[in-house]
């Protein structure tokens, strides 16, 4: 099994910065995170092909951190959701 290197550039209580090599999971991840009322800014950049993604992440009324945190645990939820449906519509 691969786990996913994340680099953290800078982590203050409302700004999260860090380095992720997979894009799929970045836009994923800016998608919840854009949805969060507590979230100001969440965003990637692509510097070159061959470097990982910039991701950064600015919050008010809620760290960074806890952000982050909230959004992951929001896409395993609907993941898990979605996997028991479609297991059920293959029966």
């Amino acid at each position: 099994m691969k786990f996913m290197e994340i680099q953290i550039l800078k982590d203050e209580k409302n700004e999260l910065e860090f380095k992720i090599d997979n894009q799929t999971l970045a836009e994923i991840l800016r998608v919840y995170l854009n949805e969060d009322s507590n979230v100001k800014m969440a965003a990637w950049r692509k510097e070159h092909y061959s470097k990982p993604l910039l991701f950064k992440i600015e919050s008010d009324g809620k760290s960074a951190k806890k952000a982050l945190s909230d959004a992951i645990s929001k896409l395993q939820k609907d993941l898990e959701k979605y996997s028991d449906e479609f297991k059920k519509a293959v029966k």
